[in-house]
């Protein structure tokens, strides 16, 4: 008999693994909470197939943040379950109902079709504002939903008694070596967000939004901050190489770090990542802003 493709966290709270986690949360009649629908109708055809096969329907989706491999799959799941209300933080929401925000804001204008494609562009779904964080019920599903800016402008976590879903706030260790510019809107909250989820009291099992779940939160929290302190450290290095614009750094960083990008999305997210670095340093004093022959350019503060 083959293996189901639910994988349990706790009574009633499991997860659909896969190159983005999908938890569900049963509500006791039937129903399912279900948080992130993964990248594409390939993630979410899977996720519903695990649902059925264990007897739920989807009752609510969350999702925790408005990229497009966390919302990706909604459409699919929509169009299966009419009806079916979709939550997400204020800012995210509006981003998951009008897609092209997300490549527009990495671009800074109408993005070329190099940068429309699933991991840039998901398809709109009518994504509601969330009230609120903390406690609140969702599908009839009980959980506590805790503020994580940084690696997107209002991401929340999802706490299910003593099993949290750290989401995009905490990298398994994989993903850090595989990304080590790890994605972020903004690296000082990045930082802080991780940071208060390392000191979360009662917690026995944490699932990262990539990655596998693990008893140990605070090593994982130590390795995520190791990860995007190594970065604020690269480019600040770039930075004393010399004065440079945003991309001359972004080549500065990859070659620090071993990055090599081959294609306009990555360069894209990886210059975002740059920039979100260079503003902590600006405001940290530890970097200069500059308009110098018609460019921006920064340098370190000396």
């Amino acid at each position: 008999m083959p293996a189901p493709l639910l994988q349990p966290l706790a009574p009633g709270i499991h997860v659909l693994p896969g190159a983005v986690n999908s938890v569900v949360a049963e509500n006791g009649v039937g129903g399912a909470l279900v948080v992130d629908t993964g990248l594409d109708e390939s993630h979410a055809r899977k996720l519903l197939r695990a649902l059925e096969a264990a007897g739920l329907t989807p009752s609510a989706v969350l999702n925790t943040h408005s990229h497009a491999d966390h919302h990706g799959g909604n459409a699919f799941l929509l169009a299966r379950c009419p009806g079916l209300a979709v939550f997400a933080p204020p800012l995210e929401a509006a981003i998951i109902h009008h897609p092209i925000l997300e490549p527009l804001s990495l671009f800074g204008a109408r993005p070329p079709r190099e940068l429309q494609n699933k991991f840039l562009l998901a398809p709109a779904s009518p994504a509601q504002p969330l009230p609120d964080v903390g406690r609140l019920t969702l599908g009839g599903v009980a959980v506590e939903l805790l503020d994580v800016p940084g690696h997107a402008a209002q991401m929340v976590a999802v706490r299910f008694g003593d099993v949290l879903y750290a989401a995009d706030a905490l990298f398994g260790p994989e993903a850090l070596a595989k990304h080590p510019l790890t994605f972020c809107a903004d690296s000082a909250a990045q930082k802080a967000s991780a940071t208060r989820l390392g000191e979360l009291g009662g917690v026995r099992l944490t699932l990262p939004g990539h990655g596998e779940s693990t008893e140990d939160l605070p090593g994982l929290v130590a390795a995520n901050l190791a990860a995007y302190e190594r970065t604020t450290r690269a480019v600040l290095e770039g930075l004393e190489a010399g004065e440079a614009t945003v991309d001359v750094l972004l080549a500065r960083v990859c070659r620090r770090l071993g990055v090599e990008m081959a294609n306009a999305g990555a360069v894209v997210l990886n210059r975002a990542v740059v920039s979100a670095h260079l503003t902590e340093l600006l405001e940290t004093g530890r970097a200069v802003l500059r308009v110098r022959d018609n460019e921006l350019r920064f340098t370190a503060q000396v």
